[in-house]
């Protein structure tokens, strides 16, 4: 069975950092393309940040690109979202995906599955 779970979310002041982690377990990780989403309250989720599996090429979304960074580490089953400059409209809940797909994927559908999520509130 898959698992993914996310850390490293918290409470932090505007132009703070964070690094939020997905540690998965039960499948081939290497095989899996995997992405970051997040959902603020009473928005739909959306798409943050994407890495393919193999040549770990990357997709972001307009509004976190050139603060955001995607990375994965094939050998602890992991993936990495590094957060800089954070605003307040970053505040959601992040969610790490997997999905056993070429390429790199924006779209939640391309991902079977999900982490329970982690917070990130930023105070401005």
């Amino acid at each position: 069975q898959v698992h993914l779970v996310e850390s490293g979310g918290g409470l932090v002041q505007a132009g703070d950092s964070l690094r939020l982690s997905c540690a998965a377990s039960g499948l081939t990780f290497s095989t899996y393309a995997m992405g970051w989403f997040r959902q603020a309250p009473g928005k739909e989720r959306e798409f943050v940040a994407a890495i393919s599996r193999m040549y770990s090429r990357t997709k972001y979304a307009e509004s976190v690109k050139g603060r955001f960074t995607i990375a994965r580490n094939d050998a602890e089953n992991t993936v990495y979202l590094q957060m800089n400059s954070l605003q307040p409209e970053d505040t959601a809940l992040y969610f790490c995906a997997a999905g056993l797909v070429a390429g790199i994927r924006s779209v939640p559908n391309d991902y079977g599955h999900w982490g329970q999520g982690t917070q990130v509130t930023v105070s401005s």
